[in-house]
């Protein structure tokens, strides 16, 4: 048995598991929150919750950076007789957005400043928010335990396997070769654990098995997945593109930019800020990013509230009908998860209905009773449809253990 910490840096911020492999069974788990944020210079209070043995703590240190944040973790762990010792940690496992054409699966980093980590640098400009807080996470964990294997999973690799004709653009292809001007999509680990779940859940192999996986949260892609590999998803060069999602606007005319930078006076990088933190639900609801503040306003009888959540059914349905087709009319089961899709009842059964035509229909009863993991379409449906919730820490951990060979 071996103990694996999958970790999720983000620029702000540190969530973590530490399960217990191969029996996946999470021991403790939790977020760092409000990592080197300052005001007036001066670094504020963060926010850390543990999860361990039932119980749930929160404390408010001061975490000036992440290497900070991850000492104050380990020695936590210690204290708390979670682990005897850090030398019961065997693994360390990296949740990294984007990994570019440079890596085509989950990879052991060569060391703080070696290869992987420069590469992984190098995609900064495709995920700015991203791939640096990844690698400020690596480096602090490899600071912290120098001798434990370390794997970076990126959520561009399941998506790999998308056909030419589904990842290339029709832009001038000298774009590509360039500067790989491309679809490379987001969230893959999250749709190979949900297509790899339904297809156990359909008491069928996966390779036997295609499914349309709806990740919902308040960023959303859509995959189709044909014989437990992508054949095409949402998401674009970034994770702007696709549907509509809790501030960003998702597909667009691209001329967009340019006529409001000429309308507003502003310059294109302002205009694309404002697609991708000012679009979505918080643009056309005027209220909130939050889906629970927006369908509070829906409640309420706000008209764009309400028209928020039927552009995106509007425009989820699109992409999971043209992934019908592209699945060859074959769809065995289409999934909901992350946030949203596991816990907005309104928002599935607005998109179930649309989809009609398919042969899709839903259990109402199903679809409002809440619990985890189930079934929400009729016997009759053509489609079953699924809530699965995601795991990515568990598909981080699998991976330690196959690429870092940790016994």
């Amino acid at each position: 048995m071996s103990k694996i910490m999958a970790v999720n840096a983000g620029s702000s911020s540190i969530k973590f598991q530490l399960l217990e492999m191969p029996a996946e069974v999470v021991i403790a788990s939790g977020v760092m929150e409000k990592i080197g944020t300052k005001i007036d210079g001066k670094n504020v209070e963060g926010i850390f919750t543990l999860k361990y043995n039932g119980t749930k703590e929160e404390t408010h240190p001061v975490l000036a950076d992440h290497g900070v944040g991850v000492q104050l973790l380990l020695d936590t762990l210690v204290q708390k007789g979670i682990v005897k010792s850090l030398d019961e940690i065997n693994g360390v496992g990296h949740r990294v957005v984007q990994g570019g054409e440079y890596f085509k699966d989950s990879t052991l980093v060569d060391g703080p400043d070696g290869t992987v980590v420069n590469k992984i640098a190098e995609l900064a400009d495709l995920a700015p928010l991203h791939n640096p807080a990844h690698i400020t996470g690596i480096k602090a964990f490899y600071k912290a335990l120098p001798n434990v294997p370390e794997v970076v999973v990126f959520d561009t690799v399941f998506h790999t396997t998308m056909p030419e004709e589904a990842y290339m653009y029709a832009t001038p292809y000298e774009w590509y070769t360039k500067y790989g001007i491309r679809k490379y999509g987001a969230h893959g680990t999250s749709h190979k654990f949900v297509s790899q779940r339904c297809a156990e859940l359909l008491g069928k192999k996966v390779e036997d098995t295609n499914v349309i996986v709806c990740h919902l949260g308040n960023g959303a892609s859509i995959s189709a997945v044909e014989g437990g590999k992508c054949k095409d998803t949402s998401m674009g060069l970034t994770p702007l593109a696709g549907v509509p999602m809790g501030t960003r606007t998702g597909d667009i005319d691209p001329t967009v930019v340019s006529y409001i930078a000429a309308k507003e006076n502003k310059t294109a990088a302002e205009v694309v800020n404002e697609l991708n933190k000012k679009s979505g639900y918080l643009g056309v609801s005027g209220r909130s990013n939050d889906a629970r503040d927006v369908t509070a306003g829906m409640m309420e009888g706000d008209h764009r509230c309400k028209l928020a959540f039927d552009i995106q059914a509007k425009r989820i349905c699109d992409y999971v009908a043209a992934y019908w087709l592209y699945l060859g009319g074959k769809v065995d089961a289409i999934c909901f998860t992350a946030g949203m899709g596991e816990n907005l009842k309104h928002l599935r059964l607005n998109i179930a209905k649309r989809l009609a035509p398919l042969g899709v229909e839903i259990d109402e009863k199903l679809n409002d009773t809440f619990s985890d993991e189930r079934i929400i379409s009729t016997p009759s449906s053509k489609i079953k449809l699924y809530i699965i919730p995601t795991n990515e820490e568990v598909m981080i951990a699998r991976d330690v253990v196959r690429v870092g060979n940790v016994k």
